[in-house]
């Protein structure tokens, strides 16, 4: 008996991801679902007979599944896209930052914030500051962002309404930077974030959904399908107390254009008051958790920062950092505090993302799990540890013997590895961003951004996952670097794995989601040179084409 697709794919290069059928050249779909997979360029071969409603010949193009990014800032990039755009491709020099500014300033509203995202002082030669800020916008109410989201720089308004015009604050977490004679000076490290948070949030729901559609929009264009978004609810990463919110919004309105899951900060959580023998110590109202939701939006891990940036020198290290005798950066609270909060979410169910960037944090966090692993075991907990920029041989090897999934990030070679090369100095380059070692060790890598930290299409994740090269030109940990093929599973299979979604996503094979990227090139067959160079011209969710590149622009 003859079935009926909604479409099938002929005449492609299809990267299944699939390791029981790697390749295959067409690809039917129906109800949003793979229906079959074939061999044979011009249909399916073999039985049963298929018949369809529509055949698209991609005339030799790369079909894979679609990118899924498991580690970046949606609604903050959204909102990015309204700001003054301080990267150093833009804005190379103080100078030229200062000029953004005052042309921002000419744009925005008296009494408005005047708001710039994506300076990093590696690349400036220093950070701006107030008095700077001041000549390029008097009087007015500046707030800069640093492109690691670890910092920013504020002016002399701000400083005022904050109370710290002329002494600075202490910050649990976080510091209030000062000159030799301890004045502020408009740079907020960490968790002093949150005192300009404060000024300025909750954010409308109305505006974030807003930002989510316009990054969505630019998400389906890289061939990115399914987000993780990496903190959402409380502390100085989240934008309202309603953020979840947000999102619903977007999909109540048709705009939440990709698949999203969502980390919850670990602030927003608090003591639930459930029977003494359900476990559910820290929580949600209601007892939601990790897990709750559908394909389309879910709620994922507990999100806990436990240090800060490399390139800001914020990170926790066991050494000081180079060329700053005594600087190894510094925990976001204190290691028991930390801890107590890892294992209260584990008891509760929820899987947990420790942000943890220097070994010392990589120490506290893989100690942590370990702890609560031995004292409330639960099976498949896949714990993750974001970023796990600095790590040692055996720290790779106890995250192994743990099940954790360290989450790196391939583009920051290129965009931040100059900074991060000078940061920690030649004798530890070869424990920056590992990728290869951790696969080595059996561990699923994931493919992600952190976007806006860094520009966020997978392609440019894969070139740099491949090249390994700074924007300087520097080796960036070489040895380290992986196959596009490896670098494509990351960002495909990896992801899924990451977000529990592995029975659904990262694999074209049947009875999988019809989330599908069309590439004008095969990443697997250029010179590694050429990945980045690659266009998407077509973007599948739920089987129906959200972007194709003959109708954008």
């Amino acid at each position: 008996m003859p079935v009926t697709a909604d479409l099938l794919l002929t005449n492609a290069n299809v990267l299944t991801m699939d390791p029981a059928r790697p390749r295959a050249r067409s690809v039917a779909i129906a109800n949003g679902r793979i229906l079959a997979v074939g061999t044979d360029p011009d249909g399916l071969d073999g039985p049963p007979r298929l018949t369809a409603r529509e055949v698209a010949d991609l005339r030799g193009a790369t079909l894979l599944p679609g990118f899924h990014d498991a580690h970046n800032h949606m609604a903050q990039y959204g909102l990015t896209l309204n700001d003054a755009d301080l990267r150093a491709d833009v804005t190379p020099t103080l100078a030229d930052l200062y000029q953004a500014v005052t042309a921002q300033a000419g744009t925005t509203a008296p009494g408005d914030w005047i708001i710039g995202s994506g300076y990093d002082q590696n690349k400036l030669g220093a950070h701006p500051d107030r008095d700077g800020l001041d000549r390029a916008a008097p009087g007015r109410r500046v707030w800069l962002r640093h492109t690691s989201g670890h910092m920013c720089v504020v002016s002399s308004a701000v400083l005022a309404d904050l109370g710290l015009a002329d002494q600075p604050a202490e910050v649990p977490g976080g510091k209030v930077v000062t000159d030799a004679t301890g004045r502020p000076t408009g740079l907020l490290q960490e968790k002093a974030q949150g005192l300009v948070a404060a000024l300025v949030h909750p954010s409308p729901v109305s505006v974030l959904a807003d930002a989510i559609d316009r990054a969505g929009a630019r998400y389906l264009s890289e061939g990115i399908t399914s987000v993780t978004e990496a903190g959402i609810g409380g502390g100085w990463i989240g934008h309202t107390p309603v953020e979840l919110a947000a999102y619903q919004a977007a999909r109540d309105a048709g705009r939440l254009r990709v698949r999203v899951e969502l980390m919850i900060a670990s602030d927003a959580l608090h003591p639930l008051a459930a029977h003494p023998g359900d476990g559910l110590e820290l929580g949600l109202d209601l007892g939601i958790r990790t897990g709750f939701g559908d394909d389309w939006l879910r709620i994922g891990a507990m999100k806990i920062f436990t240090d800060g940036s490399l390139v800001g020198r914020t990170a926790a290290m066991h050494e000081d950092y180079d060329g700053t005798p005594g600087d190894r950066g510094y925990l976001q609270a204190g290691a028991a505090e930390l801890t107590a909060t890892i294992m209260a979410a584990h008891r509760s169910g929820w899987q947990v993302a420790a942000h943890a960037i220097g070994d010392r944090a990589i120490d506290l966090v893989l100690d942590s799990y370990a702890q609560a692993q031995q004292r409330f075991p639960r099976e498949n907990a896949r714990h993750r540890i974001e970023h796990f920029a600095v790590s040692r041989p055996d720290q790779v090897s106890r995250a192994a013997q743990l099940g954790v999934i360290p989450v790196p990030q391939g583009r920051f070679a290129t965009e931040l590895g100059d900074g991060m090369l000078a940061a920690v100095g030649p004798g530890r380059h070869e424990r920056l961003y590992r990728q290869r070692s951790l696969l080595d060790a059996g561990l699923t890598l994931p493919g992600s951004s952190d976007r806006p930290v860094v520009a966020g299409a997978p392609l440019l994740g894969v070139h740099d996952m491949v090249n390994r090269r700074t924007a300087a030109g520097a080796p960036f940990n070489p040895a380290e670097a992986i196959s596009a093929h490896q670098a494509l599973r990351a960002y495909t299979s990896g992801s899924a794995y990451a977000s529990r979604a592995e029975s659904t996503r990262g694999m074209i094979a049947p009875g999988r989601l019809a989330d599908l990227v069309v590439l004008s090139e095969d990443p697997t067959a250029v010179s590694p040179a050429s990945i980045a160079g690659i266009s998407v011209l077509a973007t599948f969710v739920d089987g129906e084409r959200q972007f194709d590149i003959s109708r954008s622009g």
